[in-house]
C-alpha cells in the first residue's frame, strides 16, 4: 500500500509517499535472492504500482531479452533495447515504464546474500556505477548463460537440501554479478573508468570522503586538504576515473540527495537546506536549480506525479 502523508496546509488532500519495498522472499524459498521473468513480473505486480515511483531494499538486476523497456533509476529515464544489461542498487528510486511486449529475466537479491569477497570485485556497493550496461559478443554470451542457469537453479527447488541449494544459488548469482559488472559497454557517461593504480586509488578516497561529508562541505579544497592531495590532484584522479571534475562529482552527489529527500517527504525547502550543510533554503533553491534545471518544488511536484522530473529519456 502508498503510504501518505498529510500536506502542512490544512484540508489538502493527502500527499502520496513514494514506498520502501523491503525484499520478501516467496513463500518455500531461500531467503536473499528471486529470480523470475518479465512476463511473471507482470502477473504478480500491479502496472500502476511498478510504474509509481518505489525504492527497493534490494538489487535489481534486470537482462531484457525482447522488446523495448523504459526505466527510471534515481529520476533518470532509460532505454531498453534487447540486451542491455540494467543493474539499480538498495535505496535508489525507481520505476518501470510499460511492460507490455518486453521479455526478459530479472533477478532480485539482498547485498547481504552475496559472500563479501564477490561483493567487494563486483562493486555491488557502489551506487555511483552505471545503471545500465551494453555488453556485446563473448561478454553478453556469457552474462545471458550465468542469468539463464541461476534461473534453471532457482527453479529446480527439491533437488538439492535447502541450505545446498542456497548455497548453488549464492555461487551463481556471484558468477552472474563478476560478469556483469566487469565488461566493457556501460550505457551511461558516469561510469567509472579504467585509469592507474594511484589515480583509481586516490578517487576512491575521495569518493569515500564525499560519500561522508557531502552534507558538510562541497569544495574540493577541503577533501584534498583532508586527504592531503593537492586539488588538482583530486579532479585529475576524479576525471579519470568517472569522466567528470571532482567539483561536479561533488554537486551531483548533493543534487541526488537533494531529490531523494524532495521525493520521499515532506519538509520544507529550509530544512533540506540545513540538512545538506547550506546557509539557507534561497541558496540551496538557487543551487538545485543551476544543477538540476528545475526549482525543487517543480522537482517534488513531478515526481509525486509520477513523470520524469528531467529532460528526455536516456538512450
Amino acid at each position: 500500500m502508498v503510504k501518505t502523508r498529510q500536506d502542512a496546509s490544512p484540508g489538502s488532500e493527502p500527499v502520496p509517499e513514494i514506498r520502501e519495498v523491503a525484499f520478501s522472499a516467496p513463500a518455500g524459498r531461500p531467503a536473499g535472492v528471486e529470480v523470475m521473468t518479465l512476463a511473471e513480473l507482470r502477473d504478480r505486480a500491479a502496472a500502476c504500482r511498478l510504474s509509481t515511483p518505489h525504492r527497493p531494499g534490494f538489487h535489481h538486476l534486470l537482462r531484457l531479452d525482447h522488446g523495448r523497456l523504459v526505466h527510471s533509476v534515481d529520476f533518470r529515464e532509460h532505454v531498453l533495447t534487447p540486451g542491455d544489461l540494467l543493474w539499480s542498487r538498495p535505496g535508489q528510486v525507481q520505476h518501470f515504464g510499460d511492460l507490455t511486449g518486453a521479455e526478459g529475466r530479472l533477478v532480485l537479491f539482498e547485498s547481504g546474500f552475496l559472500d563479501p569477497a564477490t561483493a567487494a570485485a563486483a562493486r555491488v556497493e557502489d551506487w555511483y556505477g552505471p545503471a545500465v550496461r551494453h555488453p556485446e559478443g563473448a561478454a553478453a554470451r556469457a552474462v545471458d548463460d550465468a542469468l539463464r542457469q541461476l534461473h534453471r537453479e532457482f527453479d529446480a527447488l527439491g533437488g538439492l537440501p535447502l541450505e545446498v541449494h542456497r548455497a548453488v544459488l549464492r555461487h551463481l548469482l556471484a558468477v552472474l554479478v563478476l560478469r556483469a559488472a566487469h565488461q566493457t559497454g556501460a550505457a551511461d557517461g558516469g561510469g567509472e573508468r579504467e585509469g592507474t593504480c594511484e589515480a583509481g586509488e586516490t578517487y576512491l578516497r575521495f569518493r569515500d570522503a564525499v560519500e561522508r561529508e557531502f552534507t558538510h562541505s562541497r569544495q574540493v579544497a577541503d577533501y584534498a586538504r583532508s586527504l592531503g592531495y593537492a586539488p588538482r590532484t583530486l579532479s585529475r584522479a576524479t576525471e579519470a576515473a568517472a569522466g567528470i571534475g571532482a567539483k561536479e562529482f561533488i554537486d551531483r552527489r548533493v543534487v541526488l540527495e537533494a531529490k531523494r529527500l524532495l521525493a520521499h517527504g515532506d519538509q520544507s525547502a529550509a530544512r533540506i537546506a540545513d540538512r545538506l550543510g547550506f546557509a539557507d533554503a534561497t541558496n540551496f533553491s538557487k543551487f538545485f536549480q543551476r544543477r538540476a534545471g528545475t526549482t525543487p518544488i517543480a522537482f517534488r511536484a513531478a515526481v509525486r506525479g509520477g513523470a520524469a522530473a528531467e529532460g528526455g529519456p536516456d538512450t
